[in-house]
């Protein structure tokens, strides 16, 4: 059994994101033969949060300016959270350690917490399918294991985290994984893209749990179509279409990065298990 916790950040309004979440965790129990429980915890409107009996946390994206909870009360019980995992995975007593997955909202908000760079909104907004770049550090992580370089995910953000504060990530023993597809036609530096902070914990800016077809039938609906026309153009709708259909594409990323995450978890902890 492995028991996994959803930190939910979309504040209530209507997302995939959660939709995917459930979706993944129940495929990737039905593909190992692994019995799974999983609950969901309201952060933003209930400020719900997670006690320590699970094995995983995975917290999810959500909307708005990652500068502005600063001093917020749900801001405040989720960084209490936090901090209680860290200092259960910190007590060497404690050998089952406890994983978290940070995406997107989530995972601006963590660095703007440990202060890893400059959080700060885009030029424009970033919507759509794009390449990311694996770092040397990401080629060797697990979690990354089966990936191309580039490889392609979905981006749905208007900030971004740059200027790496490389003593602050040295000084965490953090690393960076990978980062925004190469543009030298433009004078903007690349965008952190994913991360992991330590041995139990590691976040990425886009989404991962991204599925190609349940993001193309949501794509096709007509409210969905006509907002993305109307703020990027048809041009970009179409876009976003025909690169959701490509094999190699969001459904691969889909299929490698969370469910390799659970399965390190779920390993680490089964060895912690047997070794009791």
């Amino acid at each position: 059994m492995l028991r996994i916790a959803i930190l939910d950040l979309y504040e209530g309004q209507p997302n995939e994101g959660m939709r995917c979440l459930r979706q993944l965790v129940n495929e990737w129990s039905e593909f190992h033969s692994i019995p799974v429980s999983f609950d969901e915890f309201e952060i933003r409107q209930h400020k719900q949060v997670p006690d320590l009996s699970y094995d995983v946390y995975i917290s999810s994206g959500g909307p708005g300016s990652p500068l502005d909870s600063e001093g917020s009360e749900w801001e405040a019980a989720y960084f209490n959270w936090l901090s209680g995992v860290e200092n259960w995975n910190n007590d060497a007593n404690n050998l089952n350690k406890k994983h978290i997955f940070l995406i997107c909202h989530s995972f601006q908000v963590v660095c703007r917490k440990y202060g890893i760079g400059l959080v700060s909104k885009r030029r424009k907004p970033a919507l759509g399918v794009f390449p990311v770049h694996i770092t040397h550090e990401g080629q060797q992580d697990r979690v990354f294991f089966g990936l191309n370089d580039p490889f392609y995910v979905v981006d749905s953000r208007d900030y971004q985290i740059t200027t790496p504060d490389f003593e602050t990530i040295n000084n965490m023993g953090a690393k960076i994984l990978c980062i925004e597809k190469y543009r030298p036609h433009v004078p903007y530096e690349q965008a952190i893209m994913g991360m992991r902070f330590n041995e139990y914990m590691i976040g990425t800016q886009f989404h991962p749990e991204a599925d190609a077809a349940g993001m193309n039938m949501y794509l096709q609906t007509e409210e969905k179509k006509q907002t993305v026309i109307e703020n990027h153009g048809e041009e970009k709708w179409r876009n976003m279409v025909e690169q959701l259909n490509d094999p190699d594409k969001i459904t691969w990323t889909y299929a490698h990065i969370i469910p390799n995450f659970l399965s390190i978890a779920y390993q680490q902890l089964h060895k912690q298990l047997i070794e009791k």
